[in-house]
């Protein structure tokens, strides 16, 4: 059986996606969301909300957009 996908809050997230490689993009302004890059090949960016807790689905298409598989991120959440 697989394990249900967590919420969780912002910063846990993106603790998770700096150990996968990424880090801070440069600033594009003020607000409410704090944007991540890796650079490889393809160089990915994704952006995330800043906020106490997020939704399942959202942590799902952010983890989708890192290019990471759901394993892969469990793994991650565990380290």
């Amino acid at each position: 059986m697989t394990p249900k996908f967590p919420s969780l809050s912002s910063d846990r997230l993106i603790s998770v996606l700096r150990k996968a490689g990424f880090e801070e993009a440069p600033r594009r302004g003020k607000g409410s969301h704090m944007a991540l890059y890796r650079p490889g090949d393809p160089p990915r960016l994704v952006v995330v909300p800043v906020r106490k807790t997020l939704p399942t689905g959202t942590v799902r298409a952010i983890i989708r957009q890192a290019g990471l598989t759901r394993g892969e991120f469990l793994d991650l959440l565990d380290s």
